[in-house]
């Protein structure tokens, strides 16, 4: 009874700011529930990361139960990587999605050690991990030290923008974006440039938090959200603010099935979604013909 009044308060607090949020396009000017000029949210989402840069990946383990572990697992799978590719991994600066690509590679790799016709694949492997912010792509190089990697050729660090990216045309086999594009000011921008720099037969795949659906868990999950995560945030890393966003900025970003559209929308075909966890979150993909 009491999880039931509680929840019910969190959703008459909610409510009025989501309504406001939705007359603002899917991807514009909001930074969380506020509205922003264009130009600010930008600095503003990066003065979040650059806050949380050093306690990201432990704070996704105290949030998620560790689960964003599993779930960066079910993505690498869904895109089979294979010796030889040329990979791109936006909004990935910590190397966690890269890291298992990688590992998947060179597992693909060794078995193939014997195989005369595949000697010389692995070192041709290019995976690049694309962040627009530099304090993430720092913690990403200091695990990539830690783990022996800092000076693998495959792994390639770039600092960049998901919008305006600095690769060229038809020159991946594979985009990835985890827990990023809802950060981002223009999604559309985004997509458009996911779908310029892969190669035909690419595929685009992005993992992101998105919307439950059940109303019991959704209840659940809402309490748990704002009444949990930014005291957490401020607990584990002395931040309620940038974790009070990152619970926001998933209520303003578009449901499963709009984002869907918003793939096609962007030239993809085999547009497709798999929800995780009962809607936390979902991997959509698309492929480049």
């Amino acid at each position: 009874m009491a999880l039931k009044l509680m929840t019910k308060n969190l959703r008459n607090r909610i409510s009025p700011m989501l309504s406001s949020a939705s007359l603002l396009h899917s991807h514009a000017t909001s930074f969380g529930f506020k509205e922003v000029r264009e130009e600010e949210k930008s600095q503003m989402v990066g003065k979040v990361f650059s806050n949380v840069a050093s306690n990201y990946d432990l704070m996704n383990d105290f949030m998620s139960a560790g689960l964003h572990r599993l779930w960066k697992d079910r993505l690498v799978s869904e895109l089979s990587p294979f010796p030889g590719m040329k990979h791109l991994d936006v909004a990935g600066g910590t190397g966690d999605v890269a890291f298992r690509i990688l590992e998947s590679v060179n597992s693909i790799g060794r078995r193939a050690l014997q195989d005369p016709v595949n000697d010389g694949l692995q070192e041709e492997t290019q995976i690049y991990v694309c962040d627009i912010n530099p304090n993430m792509l720092d913690v990403g190089k200091k695990r990539a030290l830690e783990r022996g990697l800092r000076e693998d050729k495959s792994l390639k660090w770039v600092q960049g923008d998901a919008e305006a990216l600095c690769f060229e045309d038809n020159s991946m086999d594979g985009y990835t974006i985890a827990f990023g594009i809802r950060n981002v000011t223009h999604i559309e921008k985004v997509l458009t440039e996911a779908y310029r720099v892969l190669k035909r037969g690419g595929r685009f795949l992005c993992l992101e938090l998105s919307h439950v659906e059940i109303p019991i868990f959704k209840e659940l999950y809402d309490f748990y959200s704002f009444s949990v995560i930014p005291p957490l945030g401020e607990l584990v890393a002395g931040d309620r603010e940038s974790y009070q966003y990152l619970v926001e900025s998933i209520r303003r970003f578009p449901p499963q099935e709009k984002f869907a559209s918003m793939i096609a929308d962007a030239g993809f075909q085999k547009v497709e979604y798999e929800n995780l966890a009962g809607g936390v979150v979902a991997i959509h993909s698309g492929l480049k013909f």
